[in-house]
């Protein structure tokens, strides 16, 4: 009994090893990968703000373009 419990707690040591390297070798990815991930956010937001922009000029080109429809009128 006490040569079975040794293999298990011996074989969970070593379950308990490989998942540590795997998360050591995660983790150095995701720091390779943090740069490239900081750019697509500064990417994204500014994306958002020319979203922004072009729903604002196209407001804005609405009003232009009924104004002067409106003055064409006349």
């Amino acid at each position: 009994m006490n040569k079975l419990t040794s293999l298990k707690y011996l074989e969970m040591k070593d379950i308990a090893i490989n998942i540590s390297r795997n998360l050591k070798d995660l983790n150095q990815k995701y720091a390779g990968l943090q740069p490239y991930l900081d750019q697509i956010n500064v990417i994204e937001e500014q994306v958002a703000a020319l979203e922004q922009a072009a729903y604002k000029l196209d407001a804005y080109s609405k009003k232009l373009e009924a104004k002067y429809k409106k003055l064409e009128k006349r």
